[in-house]
Order: structure tokens, then sequence, then C-alpha cells
């Protein structure tokens, strides 16, 4: 039917209607025809590439076309253009050899004499990485990390040690050139650790696969790499992932004919790669259309687009260039622009179709080749001294060659432009190469211009004397080097001829100018074609240099507003207001030609005399006028088209009229063949940049710009190629439907199908929408594509999972040359970083403090080689009450007997918001023995975390568990949420019963297999952060391990933590501090204690042994060492240490062996420090403080309390208060604990704002205390919180004498508050029986009394003495307490008190406000 239609025998009739059922006998789909040309252009788009291949071949071979070359040689009045070169060649040996050497020899001279000629603009890049590819790299990154901590567990991060990688890239040798020479020079193995500093090309080749026939071998090296190495991560690249899309089923069938198809499907869809736990697969495409169907292995969740350059007008990331891609060459159409970029040449058309007519049985892609290849021999015989085959050429080819050949006499280096012609079919690229390269011979042209053959399968080859020049340009030495990708031939005057059905992803130099796509066939009604082929041409263009005109900037600026590939805006702008509809309806016009005036003539002329009804053709310009003066224009707009010149700045007229473009130039219809004639003359008289008098009426119009080509006639062809894109010629069917738009404003190329291996799933789908992002189309395309049988994802659905995405694959997309590649190797880079960040941990790291105060006694501890404390000889040591911990150093200093204080001894107060910021820290490796926070998954503790792929949460019941305490007055209720797992740890009155108690050991008992000691780690704000995975710390040994948390984050950390026991605290604890914690703890471990005893006595067990320990533990604390003493004698002072990272089952285990251990209340660890001092370690035990993790002796304790209202020092206050029970507090200086820097959570969570709420104005700690009855802005916290925080900051104001009085302290009874570091306190307890300092010589500069109960009594008072003028401070809950408490101690006796010294924290009546009064000694 086709046939009959091509060859004219269907010449009556209209319409053909073809009419394809399917075999359920409903139309399925109909095709219209409309006449020959659409039969010829169907019939030819139906063969498949490789047949297409094969018919153009049968055609060459059989000498088919010999009839088009006949053809062509009786067109020219002079015979054969052959023998018109060879007489041109005869004449002209002599002269053009002898000039040429003359030349060359005065060049040579100039160099000789002056050096080397300098190109200003002649710079190859410097690799950096842009704003953008870093954005995109930190996107992938992101993206990455939501799959590793997502619950589905299908990447464990926390497990990979490095990363490693393959980049698998087409056939193309050109492309894998192009990429070892990126990966090589991005430093990205040096960085991953890969290879060292001197790599050899060969090793980078280990990275880099082509996937030909020999890529299997490579492939099953990469994957039996990624078996053998679990602990690193490899990240397999695909870049220009839409390639090779066919199923591995198919190249089943076919795979004799081509080894290499489905080459893609066998290697990454393999079961190996799917299932591999430690490799990630990255699709990397700038048309990931065919990756978007129903059946896709890609989540639209990772799916990452290329940023949009800028939102409403601002640029988001500051860059020097701007991507200048198909909506950009699609705004350069639009009327009120300077010349367009995207064109058609209309003599070139014209010529073709009448030729198809004389030619039925020719395919159209020969005709158009042979024509094109004409036209180019044409230009180069005219350029070259043959003006009258001008006639046989069109306008648009004779400026390609006119610049192309005068473009080096333009810069003293001789630098010139890049022409690409595209010729798909390798066979007629063969035949275009042989017929310019006899052309250029005969012309005697071989110097001046290089031809390149570019093919997919083969690498660059250029001829010695342009390979000398480029070495040249490019200062490179080395005499074997040779040009292997295409940026390498930057500034090589030359016409590369680029063949092979779809290119490659081979980028193209800047200094190319014209981008030649006349050749381009029909299989480019697919998007992923067109948007290919079009993609060539995609530029970046500088951003600090201003463009012609206005218009020009907007069409750079409105990238983010065009729907095509090249806006892959981000997902959040969704911006439409396109310019294109912000146009009135005059200026939407397009331009009224997009091929000169003259080249509409001209081709109305040749194709009638093609037709042979006419022999009229158009003139050109005088011969004479073009032997008197051969001065074309050269590119000194870099190869802009002839009217697009620049004007000088200072010339603010209207642009000149010679515009090929300009509306007033394009003759109409019905003008005569004068005005044809003068039209040609102008257009030829401005593409050769020939001012002269001759050329009659159009010199007015042309001298205007004169003086701009004059003045730049100079320039290098490279001065503007970091402003101007090239030039596009494309055939006129591709034009008309790039330019074209829907009702909507949307490009009609952007509707095509997207790929030629799916299909549309439904005839009725709704059309894609201008303003959709491109997250949006992906949802579109995936939910109205499917794959063809012969693509890889058809069988996709089939495999049992619902969604059918796979986990760990990622798609990247991003236009065309916008720098995708640098964008994934960078983000190779920052994974890297982060896996090396992930093993890494930042852990305070600082001195401890006062250690020039520390008490100087006479009792050391001297047995230095002691695993543990003698009890005999600890009870001898005295008490330090000093505190050491860093992390007090705004703290008051706590007097004692021995210390002598100078007030230069303490440092200056830091301001609160500097007290973390200037906290030191290290950043240490995580060690194997590490405890975890929420983001580690390794295999190890799957079990122990409670996640599992295949299940659900572990289930967990929640249990109530009360207990009476006499001083709240109440019974208090607590809850464990305990999950099935850990059930026997707790015993029930029956399964799933109530809760009675929870199991402790025997102080007998010797088993390494668990820890003794419950764990108790009080947490809020933490659920991700804190460290409560200690599956590693514990060394896999049984532990019981009980977070405790506030009610209203019960759920939160349930299921961050589904497999860890939680302790709810009741709801009136929710805004209380870490004293209220640590209070409950230690109250329910003495009544579990009291429960556990009982039961055991029951089995005849005493209640003494049963085991009375507990841990507290901070949840940051990440890391335990051990210091081991190499000491040379018990009593030496010459000793070395080293210390090493323990696990926490080693530290439990030893103390928990110590002999007598049930005699201490409190043992503790020393805080890690890299300025650790021999001193602090050589003595293994020390009778001092203990914070942030310590093991408390709850039997001892009974009767000591933690006050359940502190926030702030409530550790320092417990273990003055056990002190002074008379109660022994050891710590291990052998042992310490790394504690982490977590920035969220914890006290950070305690904001104090103001409770009326429009009030945004910062409140500080002066604010924080108020006079009673007063209009004092209320605050929204607890009261005890204001207290702390006032007395911390501002206490001088209430004990202006002790301000750096270390001599004469605050005292302080029976509690400890932080009054800052400038103010020291003495801590007294009142308590019957006490340990406290002996007081008799002191004389005190202040009283504090906090909350004090029935054993302060007036006589305890009298027994201390203070300074005449020292203040004293109550503090009670409300004000009639405050009165009795004077009263009760007879404290009008000694101090004299005013109204106006009563004080509030600053609180409302209901959020019950703690009350102070002040007053002075007499």
């Amino acid at each position: 039917m086709f046939r009959l239609l091509v060859e004219g025998k269907l010449a009556k009739t209209n319409y053909v209607v073809i009419i394809c059922a399917c075999r359920s006998a409903a139309i399925d789909s109909c095709i219209a025809v409309t006449g020959k040309y659409q039969a010829r252009i169907l019939s030819e788009s139906l063969l498949t590439p490789a047949e297409y291949q094969k018919e153009v071949n049968y055609e060459l071979v059989t000498g088919k076309v010999d009839s088009l070359g006949a053809f062509f040689s009786t067109l020219c009045p002079e015979g054969d253009i052959d023998i018109l070169l060879d007489k041109f060649h005869q004449e002209n040996q002599g002269h053009i050899s002898s000039s040429l050497s003359a030349s060359s020899v005065t060049k040579a001279a100039s160099l000789d004499v002056s050096g080397t000629p300098v190109c200003t603009s002649y710079h190859l890049e410097p690799h950096s990485i842009r704003p953008f590819q870093l954005a995109v790299a930190q996107k992938l990154l992101s993206h990455v990390c939501s799959i590793a901590d997502s619950s589905t567990q299908n990447l464990d991060l926390g497990s990979f040690e490095k990363v490693d990688f393959l980049i698998c890239i087409p056939p193309s040798e050109v492309t894998y050139q192009q990429t070892l020479f990126h990966v090589w020079h991005s430093g990205v193995l040096l960085e991953l650790g890969l290879e060292k500093e001197h790599m050899t090309k060969q090793r980078v080749e280990q990275y880099v696969l082509k996937l030909d026939a020999e890529a299997q071998t490579k492939f099953k090296a990469f994957l039996q790499n990624s078996f053998q190495n679990p602990h690193t991560l490899f990240v397999l690249i695909h870049d220009h992932a839409h390639w090779d899309l066919v199923s591995s089923a198919v190249h089943n069938l076919y795979s004799q004919s081509d080894p290499s198809v489905g080459l893609v499907d066998r290697l990454l869809n393999c079961r190996e790669v799917k299932e591999a736990p430690n490799i990630v697969t990255l699709h990397v495409t700038s048309f990931p259309y065919a990756l978007q169907t129903q059946h896709t292995l890609i989540s639209p969740y990772n799916e990452i687009h290329w940023p949009a350059s800028c939102s409403n007008g601002v640029d988001l990331y500051h860059e020097n260039k701007k991507y200048f891609g198909l909506s950009e060459f699609i705004e350069s159409t639009l009327s009120g622009h300077s010349l367009p970029l995207l064109r058609y040449d209309s003599s070139f058309e014209a010529m073709v179709t009448a030729l198809g007519k004389r030619f039925p049985r020719l395919h159209s892609a020969v005709i158009r080749t042979f024509v094109l290849v004409q036209h180019y021999a044409a230009a180069l015989m005219a350029v070259s001294g043959l003006p009258q085959m001008k006639n046989y050429t069109s306008v648009e080819t004779l400026e390609i060659t006119q610049n192309l050949l005068n473009s080096p006499k333009q810069c003293p280096c001789g630098h010139g432009l890049m022409v690409l012609l595209r010729v798909p079919c390798s066979p007629l690229a063969a035949v275009a190469y042989e017929r310019l390269a006899h052309v250029r011979a005969r012309l005697a042209l071989e110097e001046h211009f290089e031809i390149i053959l570019g093919s997919p399968s083969s690498g660059v080859t250029v001829g010695k004397h342009f390979v000398k020049q480029l070495r040249m340009w490019q200062k490179i030495e080395d005499v074997e080097w040779r040009p292997q990708t295409y940026l390498e031939l930057e500034g090589l005057p030359c016409i590369l001829i680029f063949s092979g059905m779809d290119p490659h992803g081979e980028s193209l130099p800047r200094s190319l100018r014209y981008c030649d796509l006349r050749l381009i066939n029909s299989s480019c009604l697919v998007r992923t074609a067109l948007e290919q082929e079009l993609g060539l041409a995609a530029y970046f263009v500088s951003n600090e240099v201003p463009l012609e005109k206005g218009a020009r900037n907007e069409a750079l600026e409105s990238d983010a507003e065009k729907l095509s590939s090249t806006d892959n805006e981000d997902e959040e702008l969704g911006t439409e207001g396109s310019t294109l509809e912000k146009r009135s309806p005059m200026k939407r016009e397009r331009s009224h030609s997009h091929d000169s005036a003259s080249s509409s003539l001209s081709s109305k002329a040749s194709g009638s005399a093609l037709g042979g009804e006419s022999s009229a053709q158009p003139t050109g310009l005088p011969q004479g006028e073009h032997a008197r003066s051969p001065q074309p224009c050269g590119p000194t707009e870099e190869g802009r088209a002839p009217g697009e010149k620049q004007r000088p700045r200072a010339s603010q007229g209207p642009p000149s009229a010679i515009s090929r473009h300009s509306p007033g130039l394009t003759p109409q219809p019905d003008c005569s063949l004068k005005t044809s004639q003068r039209s040609v003359q102008v257009s030829v008289t401005s593409s050769c940049s020939q001012l002269s008098s001759s050329s009659g009426s159009s010199s007015s119009s042309v001298a205007p710009a004169a003086g701009t080509w004059v003045l730049q006639a100079s320039q290098c062809s490279l001065t503007k190629a970091c402003r101007q894109p090239p030039v596009v010629f494309l055939p006129k069917l591709v034009y008309d439907m790039v330019v074209s738009t829907d009702s909507s404003g949307l490009p009609k190329a952007a509707s095509l199908l997207p790929s030629p291996s799916v299909m549309w799933a439904s005839s009725f789908r709704p059309l894609l929408s201008k303003t959709m992002t491109s997250t949006e189309q992906s949802l579109y395309y995936r939910q109205w594509t499917v794959p063809r049988p012969s693509h890889m994802d058809y069988g996709n659905r089939a495999e049992g999972r619902v969604d059918g995405f796979h986990p760990r694959r990622l798609l990247l997309s991003g236009p065309p040359q916008i720098g995708k590649t640098g964008a994934y190797l960078q983000f190779l880079s920052v994974l890297s970083r982060m896996l090396v960040r992930l093993t890494e941990v930042d852990v305070y790291d600082e001195e401890e403090i006062n250690i020039n105060l520390r008490e100087e006694s006479d009792w050391h501890y001297l047995q230095l080689s002691d695993p543990w404390p003698d009890l005999e000889l600890f009870k001898k040591l005295p008490f330090d009450y000093i505190i050491h911990d860093p992390k007090y150093e705004d703290a008051s200093l706590i007097c004692s007997h021995y210390q002598s204080i100078k007030s230069e001894d303490r440092g200056m107060s830091r301001k609160p918001e500097d007290l973390y910021v200037r906290r030191q820290t290290a950043r240490m490796r995580l060690s194997k023995y590490a405890a975890y926070n929420t983001y580690h998954h390794c295999e190890q503790c799957h079990q122990y975390m409670g996640f599992h792929p295949r299940y659900q949460l572990y289930e967990s019941t929640l249990h109530a568990f009360a207990f009476s305490y006499s001083m709240l007055g109440e019974e208090i209720q607590l809850h464990f949420i305990i999950p099935k797992s850990k059930e026997h740890h707790f015993v029930f009155s029956q399964p799933g019963g109530q809760l009675e108690s929870m199991r402790l050991p025997l102080v007998t008992d010797k088993s390494h297999e668990y820890i003794k000691s419950p764990t108790f780690t009080p947490t809020t704000g933490r659920h991700e952060h804190g460290l409560f995975n200690l599956y590693h710390a514990m060394d896999g040994a049984s532990h019981l391990h009980v977070l405790v948390v506030k009610e209203y984050e019960m759920a939160i950390y349930k299921k961050y933590w589904p497999n860890h026991i939680m302790l709810v605290l009741p709801s009136i604890f929710n805004s209380a501090g870490v004293g209220a914690a640590h209070f409950l703890i230690k109250e329910l471990s003495y009544h579990n204690l009291e429960l556990e005893r009982n039961r055991q006595e029951e089995l005849g067990i005493k209640p003494q042994d049963i085991w009375p320990f507990i841990v507290i533990s901070d949840d940051s604390c990440v890391m335990w060492n051990v210091v081991d003493v190499d000491s040379a004698g018990e009593r030496s002072r010459e000793f070395s240490w080293s210390e090493r990272n323990v696990s926490l089952k080693h530290i439990m285990q030893h103390i928990e062996a110590a002999p007598n251990i049930t005699h201490y209340a409190l043992l503790g660890l020393r805080k890690w420090s890299s300025k650790t001092r021999a001193s602090e370690v050589r003595e293994p035990f020390s009778r001092c403080h203990v914070h942030n993790f310590i093991i408390l002796n709850v039997d001892l304790t009974q009767n000591v309390q933690y006050n359940q209202n502190r926030f702030l020092c409530d550790d320092v206050d417990f273990n003055l208060r056990v002190h002074s029970a008379g109660l022994l507090l050891c710590r291990f200086n052998r042992f310490s604990v790394m504690k982490k820097q977590i920035v969220v959570g914890g006290h950070r969570s305690f904001h104090i704002t103001s409770k009326v709420s429009d009030n945004s104005a910062a409140v500080v700690p002066a604010q924080y205390i108020c006079a009673p009855d007063s209009k004092h802005t209320f605050l929204a916290a607890p009261a005890q919180l204001l207290l702390e925080k006032f007395l911390q900051h501002h206490s001088h104001h209430f004990f202006p004498l002790s301000l750096k009085n270390h001599d004469h302290p605050v005292l302080s009874v029976d509690c400890y508050l932080n009054l800052g570091s400038q103010i020291s306190v003495c801590y007294v307890s009142s308590r019957p029986h006490s340990l406290n300092i002996s007081c008799s010589d002191l004389l005190f500069s202040g009283l504090l009394l906090y909350l004090c109960d029935s054993f302060v009594g007036a006589s305890f008072l009298k027994k201390f003495h203070f300074l005449k003028g020292a203040t004293l401070c109550v503090i009670c809950q409300d004000r009639s307490s405050l009165r009795q408490t004077v009263v009760r101690l007879e404290l009008e006796d000694e101090w004299q008190f005013r109204l106006r010294d009563e004080f509030q924290t600053a609180n409302a009546r209901e959020d019950r406000p703690l009350f102070f009064l002040t007053g002075r000694h007499i």
C-alpha cells in the first residue's frame, strides 16, 4: 500500500485509511495517511534502525545512487563539479602552494621573533565543581540516606567503611575516553582511597565499563569484588541510561546478530545486582521517560531531578555560567529576538522535495545527504574562488563555510570554529566524509580545516598538522599525544561528521558554532530521539557578559518555565507563568521566516529549475567583486548569523536594518525578480562582509553596521564563545514540530511518544500540561505509558511484589551537557565522606577543671597496681569536694578543709550561649564496642533492635507498676512497656498477668554471660539521636536496659526503639527535669529490691545476697576505655601508660567482680580526655564526684534521695548528700567514658518563653524573677528551672559580698545550687550524724536556705558565723511557708528583712512560683 502511494499509483485517491484490527475484533487504532509525502515518511519511519541502515547500504552498494550523482552533474553549466574542481586545482596549484608556503614562513618567523602568539580567548576550563552540581550531589546523598533511614532495612550505611564504583557507558570510544578524563581529573579515586597518588590510566579504566562485547568479563569481576567486600558500598552508575533498554529475553532471540543487544538488562538487572545489599544502582540520563513506565523498577521517591536555576526571578545558586538548552533555543525563535538560533534551510528543503519526486525509489536520507554534501562542496568552491558556485548552494551553507574558513584568519594563533554535521547513518557518513575530503584536497584547503569522521565505534582521528597545532595551543609536550575526545578539539577549525543512530553522550567543545542537523531522520518523531539530537547543541553561556538584547536575557531566564527535558525544575518550583503567555498577541507571532529572505526566493527558483519548468535562477554578486575583495566576514561574532552582529556599546541606536530575519527585508511572494536579486545581494553581501559601492541600493542599509565589523574584524572566533550558543539547522519538519505549541503553550514535541521502547497505555489520556514540573511529568508517564514486550521492564510486574520497585535503585535526570557526570562524581565523594563521618563521632575532649585546687592530703591510694580498691585503705582517703568535670566549668566551687583559693584561679564565666558552642570536641573513629543511635542497622543487631523487613514490629505490652512513697505523700504509678522478647527479665503473677517485679541476680553469681546491673537511661528529645543501642557495647552479652521517658514522648520512642523496655514517667513529670527521672529510677529500684528480696527469700536466698546495684547512664555515652599501666615498681614514680577502647561488658564485669563491692554506695568512671595527664591515672581510685555513668547501690542509699525538682547539677547535689551520709563514692580512674556531642534534646529541650503569645522577644535570665504582685510578664517554664537559671547568672544580686570572695563562701544547707563560677559555696547537711567539714574557723558571706525541712533548726544555724553585712536568701514553695520558716528558725534575731526584699519566680499563680526572701546580717 505504501509503495503504491509512493510510486504515484494512487494519484487520484484523496485519502487512504489503514485500519489495524486486533484479534478481539475491536478497533484498536486508525492511521490516516493524507498524502505521498506522509506515506514516504511513515513507511521509512516503520523501518527499525538496523533495517534503515541495511536499506541505505543496499542503495549505495547496488549503485542506485549513481543516477542522483549524474543528475547533479547536469545542474552545473560549466559541466561536472569534479571537472571544475580538477580544472581549478591545476590552474591554482602552483599559486596556492607558493602562497601557502610563504604564509607559513612568515608565521614561523613571527613566532621566532616574538615568541608564541597569544590568544586571550583560548583557555581550557579548569576542573571545578559548580554550585548546581554540589546541590545535586547533596540531593543524591539525602536520597541514599532516606533509603537507609527507612524501616525497610534495605541499606545499612553504618556497616560500610568505604565506597567503590563502576560507571557503565554506551559503547562509544569518545564517551569512554571522556568519562575516563572526568574520573581522572575529579580526584574521586584519591578521595575514595581507591588509588594512590601516582595512578595510571590503566588503573582508571578499572572504574569505567564500556558496554560492548568484552563488558561481561569486567562486570563479573565487579560482582565478585562486591561479594568479597561486604563492608564496601558499591555504586553502580548507569550513564546514558535511556540507551539499550532491550530485554535480555529479546537478546536471546537475536543474539547472533549483535551480542551487545540487551546487555544492560543482562548485567544491571541480574539477580546478583538486585540482591546484593551493598550495591546501589544509579541510572543517569537526560531523557528518563523510558524508565518512567507503569512497570519501572525505580520508585518515584528515588528520582532526583536537576533543580531549576531560579525561582521567582531569584537565582538559587550563584554561577558565572548559565545553561542554554532546548527551551532557550525555542525562545530565540520568538519575534523580537535577534537572529534565531534554531533555523531551517528552505532552499535545501525545496531541492530535497524536488529530488524526492524525481527519485521516488531512493530513501529520503540518501537524497538529503547527497544534496547537503553537494551544497557544502559548492559552498567551499564558492568561498575558495569559484563565485559562480554560490548559486548551487544555500545561503545557510555558504554562511557556515565562510565562517569556517575565515575564523582562523581572525586569530593570531589560528583558532577556528567547529561545524557539527550530523549524519546518523554510518554508510552515508562515510560517503559524506570521502566527498568533502576530496573537495578539500582539490581546493588545497587540507591545512585550513580538518574533516573528522566521528563514529561511536572508533576514536578521534586528526591529521598530523592539526595535532601539532592542538599540542601547541594546549601546551602539551608529549609527542605521542593524540586527541581522544571532542572536547580536546577546542579551537580547531573543523567539520565533525558525527555518525551513529544515537549520540552516546559525547560532549562538544566551546568552539562548536554550527550544529547542522538537517539530516536527522524521521526516527526523531519520538521525544527522546528529538531532544537527544537537539541536546548536542546545549551550551553554557557566560552569566557575566551582557547578551545582545533584553529579549535574549529573557530567553535565558525562562529555563524554569518551559516544559521539556531541559527544565528539570525542582519539585517545589511549579512556577509556569511563561514569557510566551505574557507576550501580547502581536509579539507572539514568530518571525516571518526562519531561513533567509534570499533563501526563500532562491529555493523557489532552484525548485523550479530542478523541476525542469524554468531556468530562472537568482544571480549572485558580480564575479569581479569577489575576486577584488575576498574579505568574508569571519566568525567575529563567533559564527553567529551575519545579521546578528553586536553593536558597539556606545551606540544606542536601533539595530541595523540588514538583519536577515528582519520582516522589512522579507519579500512578499509576488515580488519581482529584481527584488529577489537585490535581496540575494544584500544577504550575500552581509554574509561576506563586503561593503562595496557596486552593491547598489543595498549599500545604504549596510553602511550603519560597517563600523561594527571593522572594529571586531581581528577578534578570535573564541572571543564570544562563552556568550553565544551554536546555531542549529533543522529539517523543516522537525523545526515546525519543535517551535509549534498547542493551545496551552506546550511545545508539540513534548507530547510525542516519549520513547520508541514504550507505548501509550490508553488513547484516552489527558494531555501533558505546560505547568507540570519534572516530578509531575514523571508521574504522568508512570501512569500513561507501558513498556513494549522488548523493553527490559516488561516482565517486572510478574515478580510477585505489588509495587515492583527495587529499593536500592535511583534515577538522576537533567538536561543534556549540564554537568551530570561532575554531579555524580561529586556525589561519590560526599557519600564517601559521609560514610567516614558515620564511622566517626564528635566526643567531648576537655581537660579536667580545678586540677590546681585538688585536695592535697597525706593520703593517696598508693597501691598503684590494685585492680579493685582495698576497702580499708579506701575508707581512709578524704573526699574531694571539688568538681573536676569540665561541663561544670561555670559551676560554683565547693569549699572543703584543705583548699586555699585565689580569685584568679577561677576563669571568667562564659555567656550561656557560649557554653555549648565553645566546648571542645575531638573526632574519634567508632570502635567495634560503640553505642549507637537509631541510624545504625547492621545485621548483627537487627534482632536486638526489633526490626525485620519480613515481620511486623515486635509486640510489646503495657504494664502498670505502683508503689507508695511517703515524701510525695501519695502512691506513684509508673508504666512499663515490655516487648515480648524481654519478658523473661520480669516476674508476672501469671503469664500475661500483673507485673510483680524485675528479676535481680545474686551477688554470688559469677557468670560472664550477662551483666548483673540493670541499666537505666533517662532521655528526652533524643528518640533518633540517643545512644540506646548497646548491643556492640555489651559485646553481645545479655543485659537489662530500660529507657526512662516522659509520657508525651512514649509513642515516638516506642516507634524508634520497638524492642527496648520503656519506663514511662507519670504525666505530672512531663515538664520536670532530670532530677525527677533520677529520683524515680532510684525509688523504683529500691522498691523492686525489696520485692525481689521477699520473692527470693521464699526460695531460701538471704536478702543481702540480692544484687543491689543499678547503672544510671547518660544517653550520650558512646565508648569506654581502659588505661593499661606499665609501672616499674609499686612505688616508682616512673611509669608508662596507654589507653585502649574496650567493651562496656568488660568494664561492668570487672567492677561487678570487685570484692566488698556492696560496701560502696556510688561507683563511677573518669570522663575521657586526650589531655589526660599521667598524674590523673597514676592512682587507680579516687574518692570524689562521679558523673555521666554511675553504678548506684540502691540498698546503701535507701535514705539518700535525688531532688526530684532539679534541672541542673542534680548529680553534684546527690554526690554531696551521699558523702555527707557517711557513704563511699569511688571513681575508677583507669576506666573512662567518652561522651558524644549531641546537639538536640536533653536539657536543650527546655525553652524559656513568655506566656504572652505575641511577645517574641528573647527572655534574659534577669527577667526570671520579679516582685510579688507586680505586673511582670509571666514565663512559660517550671519555677524550679527559672530559679536555677537565675541563680546561675545573677546570684551576685543576692550575695554581693560573696562575689570573688572565696575565703568567705555562701553557706548552703542540705543542697547544692549553682550560684555561678564567681561565688563559692560550702555544703553542710543538717541530718544527724552527717559528715560535714569543720566550719568553726570560717566566716560566711551568705546563707542559702532552699526548701529546708524540719532537720534545719534555729540551734543548727547558730553554729555558723557570718560576716557583717552577709546576706541571706530563703526559698520556699509559697509566701506563708516563707514567713513560717523565718519564725521557726528565729531568723529575725540575726537578720534584718525589708518588705521590698521579697521576690518570686516569674510564674503565674497556677504554675506555682517559688518565693524568695532576702535579708542582711546584723
